[in-house]
């Protein structure tokens, strides 16, 4: 086989975001600790209180999201859900904004070691966060 063959032969498969975290689990462990960030933390107050009181089914439904978005099974994008138009109810600030970033960055700081993933997460949330604000 020649160094051609060879090369049309081999594929390179980029691992995904999904897959470097080490799945649905790691997934679920940061979405927790978000949210008993912001539900404990005094800080994020105004973050906290546009949320219902019972937070199980928002943990599941980012759980499902930040799962299909990092290149996971993509079960939550196929019940026709848009995590824009899910928020569109909310006034969403700069400030507000920053707070979920800044909880989110606390769940990345319990869930996240591989810096690379973590600088990933960090950018990607970012432009999520700012894309939300209508100021």
């Amino acid at each position: 086989m020649s160094e051609k063959e060879a090369d049309s032969e081999t594929v390179v498969r980029t691992r995904t975001p999904f897959e470097r975290i080490g799945g649905i689990d790691p997934i679920r462990r940061m979405v927790d600790r978000f949210y008993d960030v912001m539900d404990d933390d005094p800080a994020y107050a105004r973050l906290r209180s546009i949320h219902a009181d019972d937070l199980n089914p928002m943990r599941d439904s980012l759980t499902g999201f930040l799962t299909g978005w990092m290149g996971g099974p993509r079960d939550w994008f196929g019940q026709g859900k848009c995590v824009m138009s899910a928020h569109s109810p909310f006034r969403i600030d700069t400030d507000l904004a920053d707070q979920w970033l800044g909880a989110m960055g606390q769940a990345m700081d319990a869930a996240i070691g591989d810096a690379d993933l973590r600088a990933m997460l960090d950018g990607g949330f970012a432009q999520m966060a700012r894309a939300m604000v209508r100021e």
